[in-house]
């Protein structure tokens, strides 16, 4: 009898020390859960931040280098072989923002749904600003105000923007000019280029051909025999801006931030002098 109540206490003795084994060990891992948590957490946070506060190193731009005197093609321009005004701004904001800047040419249609796609960051190419633009990208402050303009041979007859009417117009494709000539009911050719636009009104294939003011004046100081003609009250002042995806603040920031401190001190304005005058 004694030795069966021995074997109960001591049966009784080591069931007790497993319960107690058991706790000490849940005991010991659960601060060791905690701290991988937390350092995970800590992990995380820092992660976030580090986004939150990750500089822009670099922009890659899109233009349409068909637009003289803003953006075209030479050897020794101002980022690669593009050059011109807004060529030069991008490259001043390079500068001034310390960042890299590259850039890509494409047909101008092709520009913001190249930036809705993400193919680039920014648009820079004459652009006007417009309400049915601004629905789908987030553009900058203005940083040029221009108008549009007939190109007409020095023999033409067009005074106006009325004597239009019935004559063979060119465009080029997307740019305002062809929103105007629209907007006026008149029929027209689109071309892709400025150019082609140029030529075939020198080669007598067009009567006039309805482009912005500062492009219109480089077209007219290269190619002799042709002539400006301006119609306030029907071509209205436009603006031009650069376009960043939508609710891409950061980018935006940046460019405003460049584009003010440029119009306030006059650079953009010899910026424009400079390509206008050359």
């Amino acid at each position: 009898m004694k030795k069966k109540v021995l074997a109960m206490m001591l049966t009784a003795a080591m069931a007790a020390t497993m319960f107690v084994g058991c706790g000490e060990k849940k005991e010991a891992e659960a601060p060791a859960a905690s701290s991988a948590t937390s350092e995970a957490a800590e992990e995380t946070e820092a992660t976030a931040e580090e986004t939150a506060d990750a500089a822009i190193e670099k922009i890659i731009f899109a233009t349409n280098p068909e637009f003289p005197p803003f953006e075209f093609i030479t050897p020794d321009g101002v980022i690669g072989e593009f050059d011109g005004i807004d060529m030069a701004i991008a490259a001043k904001i390079g500068e001034m923002a310390g960042v890299e800047i590259e850039m890509q040419s494409m047909e101008f249609d092709s520009l913001l749904v190249a930036l809705q796609n993400g193919q680039i960051d920014a648009t820079i190419a004459g652009m006007t600003v417009t309400e049915e633009r601004a629905k789908s990208v987030d553009f900058t402050t203005p940083y040029y105000t221009a108008t549009q303009v007939m190109i007409v041979k020095e023999d033409s007859e067009i005074a106006a923007a009325a004597d239009m009417d019935g004559k063979a117009i060119s465009v080029v494709q997307g740019y305002t000019g062809e929103t105007v000539v629209q907007e006026l009911g008149y029929e027209y050719e689109a071309f892709k280029k400025g150019t082609e636009c140029i030529m075939e009104l020198m080669n007598g294939k067009c009567d006039v051909v309805v482009i912005d003011s500062a492009t219109a004046q480089k077209y007219v100081a290269d190619n002799a025999g042709l002539k400006i003609v301006e119609d306030v009250e029907a071509f209205g002042a436009e603006e031009y801006a650069m376009a960043v995806q939508k609710g891409n603040t950061a980018l935006l920031d940046l460019l405003n931030t460049a584009i003010e401190e440029m119009l306030a001190d006059g650079t953009i304005s010899e910026l424009s002098a400079q390509y206008i005058d050359a």
